[in-house]
């Protein structure tokens, strides 16, 4: 009786000493996405880090480097001030601030942990996140009135009316990254928790509910597009003159580049929105990283659609590496007497 009762006490201690331990990995870092099962517990104990949060770190790295480039191309280049590239310009710091997040969430994570860097982290997350979607739906509204208004867009006023746009959409990104910082969160009450910690269903539910309005705007203006479109194209059908006929190829250019954008906007973030609203705390984490990474794919994929393939910004970066590369050659050509 005395061995049995001994036993069982020892194991009700190993049971409780794997259970705080669990509760120290899981409660402590600066992302924690749901509550693991017993069986994805056991993993993070065999591995001292996670796997998922160094993809998500080298994603943010990827989207860091690429987004750095096309900011200070624009930051430095004075010709690119015109309405489209102060839209490219905020979605690449966008973009930016969310890998640069993605990084210190691991850095915090794994170096730092506490409850207030927590929720720093997962605000600027939140807000980074939310201004790059923001910046994607101005660009597609650009996008239509500069076909619905061709002859009057190009002015002074088109350009105040892209920055009181960029302030209303980085205010309101601002502000639900703020939410959780400011109380909204579940630290006090972990049944409210959802699947990323820690922010609750209710904010989660907000933020997807968001994103599923803005996606609706965006197809909605872009079937809109594809209607000027193909009213164009009748009109340069009927008269055949040139400057209509390269005015309608710039026109299905953009048509296409945005087809292209709305398809990897969709494809990276629906299968994300649709766990957030449908997905449960129980549930195990890896559910919720595989649906976050490609999430974050999108904003990876943007300076590639947006910047590198623009004519202009093209012909900056050539300069650019270009002026670099000729002024360190004449450098090194010089005699030492010159020098």
């Amino acid at each position: 009786m005395n061995e049995s009762a001994a036993a069982n006490e020892s194991l009700a201690e190993l049971s409780v000493t794997s259970w705080v331990e669990a509760e120290a990995l899981n409660g402590n870092g600066s992302l924690a996405l749901s509550s693991p099962s017993s069986s994805s517990s056991s993993s993070l104990l065999d591995f001292p880090v996670n796997p998922w949060d160094i993809m998500l770190c080298l994603s943010g790295t990827v989207i860091a480097c690429e987004n750095a480039i096309v900011v200070a191309i624009i930051f430095y280049t004075p010709t690119l001030r015109t309405p489209m590239f102060v839209l490219i310009g905020s979605l690449a710091t966008a973009d930016l601030l969310a890998g640069v997040g993605l990084i210190l969430n691991f850095v915090f994570q794994y170096v730092i942990s506490s409850e207030t860097i927590s929720l720093i982290t997962v605000g600027f997350l939140v807000a980074s996140f939310t201004a790059s979607i923001s910046s994607l739906l101005a660009i597609t509204v650009d996008r239509y009135l500069s076909l619905y208004n061709a002859l009057t867009y190009v002015s002074e006023k088109t350009l105040h009316y892209v920055h009181l746009m960029l302030v209303g959409a980085w205010g309101a990104s601002l502000g639900l990254g703020l939410l959780p910082v400011l109380g909204w969160n579940c630290l006090d009450d972990a049944e409210s928790c959802s699947i990323v910690r820690p922010l609750r269903r209710a904010n989660v539910t907000l933020l997807a509910g968001s994103f599923f309005v803005i996606f609706a705007l965006m197809l909605s203006l872009y079937l809109r597009i594809c209607k000027i479109v193909c009213r164009h194209a009748h009109q340069i059908a009927l008269q055949q003159h040139f400057f209509a006929a390269s005015h309608y190829v710039a026109t299905k250019k953009g048509v296409s580049t945005l087809a292209i954008i709305l398809g990897t906007f969709g494809a990276s973030w629906l299968p994300f929105a649709v766990y957030c609203l449908v997905g449960e705390r129980e549930y195990p984490a890896v559910y919720t990283y595989a649906t976050l990474l490609p999430a974050t794919y999108n904003s990876m994929i943007n300076p590639i659609i947006y910047a590198y393939r623009n004519a202009e910004i093209q012909r900056s970066i050539y300069v650019l590496f270009c002026g670099c590369f000729h002024a360190n050659v004449s450098y090194r050509s010089r005699s030492p007497s010159e020098v």
